[in-house]
């Protein structure tokens, strides 16, 4: 096979760098007869897509292409367009992979290939959080950081054909999420079948929280009840309302958990503040999820509201 690394980036520049340079790295494997690394880069202000031309000779590996600021569905299918594998690996990026990642990815595909007489199956690789810019990959393995998606695109492996079947990613998501979980649905009517492949290792950086951060996160919980409607609309189904967490179930949860409100990004910010400089950034993180769920959902039950759905 010929691998094609699609990347989709945007003001993402010192990451990128420590993305690109493990690409470079990779194990050479007998199931592998080549690969590329396509950086799309979704019109970047940091200076990315000069950079790249500047250090071309670094990253031999590395293609380049760019788009006016698309979103990452957008960028991914045009990554995807250009892309010359017959499997295409999907990784964000601020994931820095392992030098046996692709040969993970290949192996169990080709395996999984054999067994089943066709190429209906995706590898799903595993995705380590951490904030540790200088060194990613001495991160440990947290409870925290299993999945349940049926397909994330931090970290999976697919052939070609079958996701240009599929449909590829739908560009009317252009906010922030559900582009790759909405794809996965309709590669899950298709009976493609998911292969986790833990071997597959990414560590996905993002810095440690900071007060600063709490306007952006805000934004982004709005950003996903208003895709999170998009992807209800194409697929009205009890699964997709458990996964956007659009029940009364989910509502009650996180009303129930932040008191109705009073547990909420302003009272705990002096709790946030004295963990955040005692060196427990994680911790302040997970409580600040039961806040921004609360936000999140209640913005989807009014975004769905002015819609007209239930």
């Amino acid at each position: 096979m010929f691998v094609s690394v699609v990347i989709p980036t945007y003001n993402r520049r010192p990451i990128l760098e420590k993305c690109l340079l493990a690409l470079e790295q990779q194990q050479a494997c007998p199931d592998i007869n080549g690969y590329e690394v396509v950086v799309v880069d979704d019109g970047s202000t940091d200076g990315t897509p000069n950079w790249l031309r500047a250090e071309a000779e670094g990253f031999p590996h590395v293609r380049l292409i760019e788009q006016s600021h698309g979103g990452p569905a957008e960028g991914r299918n045009r990554g995807v367009d250009h892309a010359r594998g017959d499997v295409i690996v999907f990784i964000d990026s601020d994931l820095v992979v392992t030098d046996s990642f692709l040969v993970c990815h290949a192996s169990s595909l080709v395996h999984r290939w054999g067994e089943r007489g066709d190429r209906l199956c995706f590898t799903y690789g595993a995705v380590v959080n951490t904030a540790n810019f200088e060194q990613p990959t001495a991160e440990r393995h947290k409870l925290r950081d299993l999945s349940w998606a049926y397909f994330a695109t931090g970290n999976v492996a697919i052939d070609k054909d079958v996701l240009q079947r599929a449909g590829m990613f739908d560009t009317g998501f252009r906010l922030y999420g559900w582009e790759d979980l909405e794809l996965g649905e309709r590669l899950r009517r298709m009976g493609v079948e998911l292969i986790k492949c833990p071997a597959a290792v990414g560590y996905h950086w993002h810095p440690a929280l900071t007060l600063d951060q709490i306007p952006r996160l805000i934004q982004v919980e709005g950003e996903r009840a208003r895709m999170g409607l998009v992807f209800f609309r194409k697929h009205p189904t009890r699964r997709v309302r458990f996964i956007i967490q659009f029940t009364w179930l989910h509502r009650l949860l996180w009303e129930l958990l932040t008191l109705g409100g009073l547990i909420n990004e302003h009272s705990l910010r002096p709790l946030l503040r004295w963990l955040i400089r005692h060196g427990y950034p994680g911790t302040a993180m997970e409580l600040l999820r039961l806040p921004l769920n609360r936000i999140g959902v209640r913005a989807l039950f009014q975004e769905a509201r002015l819609a007209g759905l239930r």
